[in-house]
């Protein structure tokens, strides 16, 4: 009879032909809790050895792929991916062996309709009673929906009439739309990929640094300023409103920036500054010519005074002289 070879993930231990361990290894209630965590999963969960080969899947497998349970296990993974996939599915279970875990590998499988599924794979450690990697338990994420909500985004960004970029926590600028090009003057290829530090001074590159912690920390940044230096060497004064850019598990891992163009504004202020100091100017000249006039006016007063008394002078001489 052939040796069994218990094999066990986390605290659940299983026989490799899945048959519970015996009584000096992990009860069967535990594999049998194990077997219900993974058909239950509301993703598709499946479990592989070494050598990429299918010993277990949940019905949420069956639906993303659309083929029956027996026509996915003891299949090697590789009849669902393509060749190159399998390589990179291969080092992702290199590095499962190695650090017990991998993260958002990219997987295409082929389902029976013929249909490629865009899905990122999240793989543990499969060990045996001896704590040995003997497998991996993978956990698949369809990214159809995402695929489409970021095909969308991508499209908004492009199409949007201001200029907007998005870049990671470094500052380094990820994406850019064609209004971009058009505030700055460079082309896209010399603005995607480039450091924003590239465009402006080392203090608003501290300024937009504490602008993605705020993004970070709070989802959102609004009203910074920035001024950017064209390619004709022109300062040109924005504001910046951003939001935070979240990978599948919701983790913040850049920001989506929307710039202003504030010269229109800064000349329409400069134009009321320039009014307001002209009206200013106008008030005081208005308020020099009223204190001439009011003192004219004093003046031809007191004269019309100063001669009233003459006249009563007058009038008491000829009286006194007749």
């Amino acid at each position: 009879m052939a040796k069994k070879t218990p094999v066990k993930s986390a605290s659940t231990t299983v026989e490799r032909n899945g048959a519970p361990a015996n009584a000096n290894r992990a009860p069967a209630g535990e594999v049998l809790v194990a077997d219900i965590i993974i058909k239950n999963a509301p993703d598709p969960v499946f479990v592989s050895d070494l050598e990429g080969k299918i010993l277990q899947a949940n019905d949420a497998v069956s639906q993303l792929l659309g083929f029956r349970q027996d026509e996915v296990v003891e299949q090697s993974l590789s009849r669902f991916i393509s060749a190159e996939e399998t390589r990179e599915f291969t080092a992702a279970l290199r590095e499962v062996v190695e650090r017990g875990v991998t993260r958002n590998a990219v997987l295409n499988p082929r389902s029976a309709s013929g249909e490629v599924i865009p899905t990122t794979l999240n793989a543990s450690a499969l060990r045996d009673a001896d704590g040995n990697v003997i497998g991996a338990i993978g956990v698949l994420r369809d990214m159809r929906e995402l695929d489409k909500a970021r095909a969308y985004a991508e499209s908004l960004i492009k199409n949007a009439p201001d200029p907007v970029f998005v870049s990671d926590l470094e500052g380094k600028i990820l994406e850019a739309n064609d209004a971009v090009s058009e505030l700055l003057g460079f082309r896209r290829d010399e603005v995607v990929e480039q450091s924003l530090s590239r465009f402006i001074s080392e203090e608003e590159t501290r300024e937009f640094t504490a602008a993605l912690r705020e993004v970070v920390e709070r989802g959102v940044t609004r009203n910074a300023r920035l001024n950017p230096r064209a390619a004709t060497g022109e300062v040109i004064p924005t504001s910046l409103n951003a939001s935070a850019l979240r990978d599948p598990d919701g983790s913040v891992i850049g920001a989506i920036g929307v710039l202003r163009d504030m010269r229109e504004y800064e000349a329409v202020m400069r134009d009321l500054e320039q009014s307001k100091t002209e009206l200013q100017e106008k008030i005081l000249d208005l308020e020099k010519f009223e204190e001439v006039v009011v003192g004219r006016e004093l003046k031809m007063i007191a004269l019309e005074k100063e001669l009233e008394s003459l006249q009563d002078e007058v009038k008491t001489l000829r009286a006194d002289g007749a």
